[in-house]
C-alpha cells in the first residue's frame, strides 16, 4: 500500500523575512526589559549617585544646576515665590527605600528662613495650586557625611524625596503691611493701659 505524498508549498521569501523580523523584535524586547529591570534594581540597591543618575533619565524628571531633581505632578498658576514671600504647603517625605521620615502635614513659612537648601530651591519653582515631587541629593539636604551631628543627623547621606503641594502664596509686601498693622494695634493697646509686648505678628493664615 502506498501513500501519495502531498507536496508542500514553498514558503514565500516575504513570509520568511517577516518571520525573522518578528523573532528579532521579540529578542530585542526581552533584552530591553531585562536591561530596564537591571537598571531599576541598581537604582534601588545601588549608591545615591547610581539612583540619581537613573532617576534623572526618567520621563518628566528635571534636574537643576545644583543637582535638585523635580517632577511636576500638577501645574499651578500665578507667580513663583520670591524671598520673604509666605507660602502654605502640605509636605510629605520619604527615603529611597519607601520609609517615611516626614508624615504628611501642613507647613507655613517665609522664604529666607533657615531651611535645607534643596527644599527652598524646589519651593521657589512652584506656583499656587501646584504639586511637585523633589529628589534632594544629600548635599542639598542634611549633608553627605554619615554620622553627622545636629538636627537631622539621622538623615545625613540620604536622598530625600518630598511631595509638596502649595495651597497659598502671600507676597512679602502683604505680610509686611499686616505686621505693621498688628504692631500699631499693640502700641495702641499699650497706650491704653494694656500689657506691652505680646507675641510676634504671625504670617497671614497662621
Amino acid at each position: 500500500m502506498s501513500v501519495t505524498a502531498v507536496p508542500l508549498q514553498p514558503v514565500k521569501r516575504a513570509y520568511k523575512i517577516w518571520l525573522w523580523i518578528g523573532i528579532l523584535a521579540a529578542i530585542l524586547l526581552a533584552g530591553g526589559l531585562a536591561w530596564v529591570g537591571t537598571r531599576a534594581q541598581v537604582a534601588a540597591r545601588g549608591t545615591n549617585e547610581q539612583f540619581l543618575a537613573w532617576n534623572k533619565g526618567r520621563s518628566g524628571v528635571h534636574t537643576t544646576a545644583s543637582g535638585l531633581q523635580y517632577q511636576v505632578l500638577k501645574a499651578g498658576s500665578g507667580p513663583t515665590p520670591n524671598e520673604q514671600d509666605g507660602v502654605s504647603l502640605t509636605i510629605h517625605g520619604n527615603l529611597r527605600d519607601g520609609s517615611e521620615f516626614q508624615p504628611s502635614a501642613p507647613m507655613r513659612f517665609q522664604l529666607g528662613q533657615p531651611m535645607i537648601p534643596g527644599f527652598t530651591e524646589g519651593v521657589k519653582l512652584m506656583r499656587k495650586g501646584s504639586h511637585y515631587r523633589f529628589w534632594l541629593p544629600p548635599r542639598l539636604g542634611y549633608g553627605a557625611e554619615p554620622g553627622a551631628q545636629g538636627p537631622g543627623s539621622e538623615l545625613a547621606d540620604k536622598v530625600l524625596i518630598f511631595d509638596v503641594q502649595m495651597s497659598d502664596l502671600v507676597p512679602a509686601a502683604v505680610i509686611q503691611q499686616m505686621m505693621m498693622q498688628q504692631m500699631m494695634q499693640q502700641q495702641q493697646q499699650g497706650g491704653q493701659g494694656g500689657a506691652p509686648g505680646g507675641p510676634p505678628p504671625a504670617m497671614p493664615g497662621q
